[in-house]
């Protein structure tokens, strides 16, 4: 009888479940392996996260352990090393892919001497000045990139090109459709009338997102209310927020929802998405809010900078506008809020952009090809 061979064992790496959305987005390539061929694990440094139930719910091992170092002292570290490597000998795992988004150089390390096989990291942010980026990626059998300004900017040279492959995040198509119906009644609660035009941002109340730009031009728009969905609503930040509303004059049109679990009920809701993410290297990796909302058929609006650039196709799946500019917003909010024609347009044209481009096994298939080209290598 022919010989079967054995599941190759992936181990993946990610901090906690506690900020579910890397979680999250993690977990889409875990479930989706093959299998067959492939045979997922999970460590984190802390448990803690309601997904955490969803891995033990589908038989994965789950592991809580260091599995990076302090890289000081230096005279140590290969000590040190050896002493994190040692809980995992016994697991063989072949491959270790990281979903640690910080520029930490000990994992591969602690891979190595654990006796994996190959090391991969996806790089979700557009950090990359320090130096230890360039040793996490020299350290590295793969990497998956999650937007093409990654693979010009940081991974064109000779040193990273053949070890890099372009795979940003995806969406559950299933999840985030245009036939799903809203349970929370937003309108209702809020107190917004019929004939007013939502428009939505989904994140965390922190600069980079750039909301007091989009507060500024909402309020040039008369009929638009705009919700604000994100933690950070008790923060300096959050509180600063709602005093630049109220000096506008629009406290009854901007409101804090803080955190939403139920997000597709919230696009649902939705006319307009709008993600006003700032410049000069604030920039996304892949905005996942914006793949959520484009999948759902909402019509959107983003800034013109890194990953948002890549999902929206200006002018046919959305709007792109330079960043930290509220009269350019202004006018794409109005546009769109005057015209439901042209929101039905884009909103189904950004729908079919991600049923082509950015579904999940799209993603896990491009993953396994990289863990099978790594381990060739």
């Amino acid at each position: 009888m022919p010989q079967v061979s054995a599941p190759v064992r992936v181990l993946y790496t990610i901090p906690n479940f506690i900020t579910a959305g890397s979680g999250r987005a993690m977990l889409n390539v875990v479930e989706g392996l093959d299998r067959a061929r492939f045979e997922p694990s999970v460590c984190v440094f802390k448990r803690g996260g309601r997904l955490e139930a969803e891995v033990e719910r589908r038989g994965i091992l789950l592991i809580e352990q260091p599995f990076a170092i302090p890289a000081r002292p230096y005279h140590t570290l290969w000590r040190r090393v050896q002493n994190a490597a040692a809980p995992f000998r016994e697991h063989s795992f072949d491959i270790w892919h990281s979903f640690h988004y910080l520029d930490d150089y000990t994992e591969p390390l602690v891979a190595r001497a654990a006796g994996a096989r190959a090391w991969v990291f996806t790089k979700k942010s557009m950090s990359w000045h320090q130096h230890s980026w360039h040793l996490r990626s020299l350290l590295a059998s793969g990497i998956g990139a999650q937007n093409s300004d990654m693979m010009k900017e940081f991974f064109s040279s000779m040193l990273y090109r053949d070890k890099t492959c372009l795979i940003p995040p995806t969406v559950d198509v299933e999840t985030y459709t245009p036939s799903v119906r809203t349970r929370l009644d937003i309108r209702s609660r809020l107190g917004i009338p019929g004939s007013a035009v939502v428009l939505s941002s989904i994140a965390h109340l922190i600069p980079v997102k750039g909301h007091p730009v989009l507060i500024l031009a909402a309020a040039s728009t008369p009929n638009v209310h705009l919700l604000l969905a994100g933690s950070g609503d008790d923060s300096e930040y959050g509180k600063s927020l709602r005093g630049q509303a109220a000096r506008l004059g629009v406290a009854n049109r901007v409101h804090f929802l803080g955190k939403v679990d139920d997000i597709p009920s919230l696009l649902a809701e939705t006319d307009i998405f709008a993600l006003a993410t700032r410049g000069h290297g604030h920039e996304e990796g892949c905005p996942v809010a914006l793949l959520e909302a484009m999948s759902a058929g909402r019509a959107c609006i983003a800034t013109n900078v890194a990953g948002s650039r890549d999902v929206i196709v200006a002018g046919k799946s959305g709007i792109l506008v330079p960043p930290d500019d509220p009269i350019a917003l202004g006018s794409a909010i109005a546009l769109l809020a005057g015209s439901a024609g042209e929101r039905r347009r884009l909103g189904h044209a950004a729908h079919l952009r991600i049923l082509e481009n950015y579904t999940i096994p799209r993603e896990v298939a491009a993953y396994e090809d990289l863990y099978i080209r790594v381990l060739k290598a």
